[in-house]
């Protein structure tokens, strides 16, 4: 019975998307539940799996565009897997391979090797021994793909297109010309932007211009946050099973600043500005497919540890390409931390719909004055970037020093002041 790999709805937002990777070849023999694609699409990388068991034909390249529904292969279920075939033949050649390894004891390394390819032979598929004698590839020379190093229908197809080599001398052993040859070539390569790449440079540029962005900028001391991480990192850690890191400080220093400066937490749609009553704040994950804002939701009523195992879940599941669109979904204010890679300072985008944007940098320790004093203290720049449609001068500054303060003063957080 043959069964339809259809890409699945995503969305009511996504009508297509690009078939950026096979993760198995036309021919292979898939399980149920098998990874077999990645899709990318405007919002997110998603994965397919197989949903029965058997041998798969690939319809689709990677690379083409699909759209939702589309069939990018088949599988037939209930074809004799490889791993049926192995068992088979393992077990009628059981009494012969006891025989067999007798033998061999005493015989040379040559003969153990025409043992073992005999033996191998015993142990390949169908499809594989039909393909062996109708192209003349020797599948005993091809690298098998399969459970155990097994070869696979899919291998054979791959080996008529580039034969294996009898002999392949190290890199040492090669040319000097023949290197030089490997590593020319142009000195640009191109290829196509992927769906969420030109999603977000789209997003990027439409901020830009619809926006009237503006940034404004202050410096915090990170020393309490520090000597309270310090204090009492292993007992957070043992308790709750995940590290006390900065985030979880910056996004309840955020939701108490909105709540006193509710401009922040407002944004236009239309001739309207929609002010929001909720605190689902977005945290920018850089990942190997682009930027992306999963979203921590109701941060006001999380605690400093619900904060951090949830941040560390959505992160993993953005760099995994696992993220879905209600991870995406709800925000209403970004943090974004380029500290993290050495950013002194910088004018973060608004995330739009959003109204505003924190950027955090690195921390470097300076001499500043103190009490009349110089003292070093580590500090770290602070930037607000907001949409001065909606919001004052005067309350993005407000918002900022807020921040500002209950990083200063954790205890502020505690209290509620």
């Amino acid at each position: 019975m043959s069964h339809e790999v259809k890409i699945p709805s995503l969305g009511e937002s996504i009508n297509s998307g690009v078939l950026a990777t096979w993760h198995v070849a036309d021919g292979d023999t898939v399980e149920k539940d098998q990874t077999l694609y990645e899709l990318e699409t405007d919002k997110i990388t998603s994965e397919g799996f197989a949903e029965v068991a058997g041998t798969i034909s690939l319809k689709v390249e990677e690379g083409s565009e699909v759209k939702i529904g589309a069939v990018v292969a088949s599988i037939e279920e209930g074809a004799e897997t490889d791993d049926t075939s192995e068992k088979k033949g393992a077990s009628k050649s059981k009494d012969a391979d006891s025989s067999e390894k007798s033998a061999n004891d005493s015989e040379s390394k040559s003969n153990e090797d025409k043992s073992s390819s005999s033996k191998a032979k015993k142990t390949e598929s169908p499809a594989v021994r039909r393909l062996a004698e109708e192209t003349g590839v020797d599948s005993s020379k091809v690298k098998g793909t399969g459970k155990d190093g097994r070869v696979t229908k899919g291998d054979m197809l791959k080996a008529q297109d580039t034969p294996v080599k009898k002999e392949t001398p190290s890199p040492a052993a090669k040319p000097k010309s023949e290197i030089q040859t490997q590593k020319s070539g142009e000195r640009q390569t191109r290829k196509k932007m992927s769906p969420l790449r030109a999603r977000i440079a789209e997003r990027l540029v439409e901020a830009q211009h619809e926006a009237a962005m503006l940034t404004t900028f202050n410096e915090v001391d990170m020393t309490a946050i520090m000597q309270l991480r310090k204090k009492y990192q292993d007992s957070f850690v043992k308790k709750n099973g995940v590290k006390l890191g900065f985030m979880s400080f910056f996004t309840k220093a955020v939701v108490q600043a909105l709540k006193e400066v509710p401009a922040i937490n407002s944004q236009i749609d239309g001739d309207s500005v929609v002010q929001n009553h909720y605190y689902d704040i977005g945290v920018a994950v850089s990942t190997p497919k682009g930027l992306m804002v999963p979203v921590i939701h109701d941060c006001d009523q999380l605690s400093m540890a619900d904060i951090e195992k949830s941040i560390a879940a959505v992160a993993t599941k953005a760099r995994d390409g696992k993220i879905t669109l209600d991870d995406l979904t709800g925000g209403v204010f970004t943090i974004t931390n380029g500290g993290i890679f050495g950013s002194m300072l910088s004018t973060p985008i608004i995330n739009p719909p959003q109204s505003a944007i924190l950027g955090l940098h690195s921390i470097n320790e300076k001499p500043i004055a103190l009490n009349g004093e110089v003292v070093i203290r580590p500090m770290m720049y602070l930037a607000v970037s907001y949409d001065h449609r909606v919001v004052d001068g005067k309350e993005a500054v407000t918002f900022l020093v807020k921040v500002k303060e209950a990083i200063e003063d954790p205890a502020r957080l505690v209290i509620g002041i």
